[in-house]
């Protein structure tokens, strides 16, 4: 299983990023994961829209959800069979906005293993059409050292962790709401929302600031790209 992950994944994103180091001018690491990390998320466009676009259905359902939960307050058997049939009426799959992000998991762990090691590796894995610089000058854009951890690239990259958690968080209930049976589990949904929203950014800074530079670069990149795919999937009507 290892041998086949390393063959599969890590080695053809260690040659895609070599590939790119080579052939960019200067030969700058950072410039080189930043197109890395353009080309996996154009590769997985196709589930990264399907995932965003799960979860903008999720959120323009989250009204009509508040009132079943609300109405079968104290019938959580027929709750459960409305929202069932809410999502069967509006063809939406809950867990669409989840499979993607899962499929993608193995693809992280591998460009993770890529900045972990393939950074600091001499004898280069590439394959004989690719060539072997023998060992990547790890100084991005000049001033940045992308084997090792950067506190300030961490926080940067939690702040945009947070902007895109804040595109897809749910709305508060009203104030006219709040003495309504029920209304106190929404509340409760709410303020784990808001949390969510928090604890996200604080634990991309926290676990960022231990990470590789090149990883964290990987990580901001896609964290912009795929508000960018917010942004548009979103203003569709």
């Amino acid at each position: 299983m290892i041998e086949f992950f390393k063959v599969i994944l890590y080695e053809p994103f260690l040659n895609l990023l070599v590939f790119f180091y080579n052939v960019i001018p200067g030969h700058d690491l950072g410039i080189s994961i930043i197109f890395l990390t353009l080309s996996i998320k154009l590769l997985l466009l196709p589930l990264s829209m399907k995932a965003v676009k799960g979860q903008k259905e999720l959120k323009e359902l989250q009204p009509k959800l508040d009132e079943i939960k609300k109405k079968y307050a104290k019938d959580k058997e027929k709750q459960t069979k409305a929202i069932m049939n809410l999502y069967k009426e509006n063809k939406v799959n809950p867990f669409s906005s989840c499979l993607p992000l899962l499929i993608q998991l193995p693809i992280l762990i591998a460009v993770f293993q890529v900045f972990r090691t393939g950074l600091t590796t001499v004898d280069l894995p590439v394959y004989s059409f690719i060539y072997n610089p023998g060992v990547l000058n790890t100084m991005g854009f000049g001033f940045l050292v992308l084997s090792t951890p950067n506190i300030l690239l961490a926080i940067i990259t939690g702040i945009a962790q947070y902007i895109q958690a804040s595109m897809l968080s749910s709305t508060n209930l009203p104030k006219s709401v709040g003495k309504k049976e029920g209304a106190k589990d929404e509340s409760m949904m709410t303020t784990m929302n808001k949390q969510m929203k928090f604890m996200m950014p604080v634990m991309t800074i926290v676990i960022g600031s231990t990470l590789p530079s090149g990883l964290m670069i990987y990580w901001l990149i896609g964290i912009v790209f795929t508000i960018l795919e917010q942004k548009i999937i979103f203003k569709r009507k």
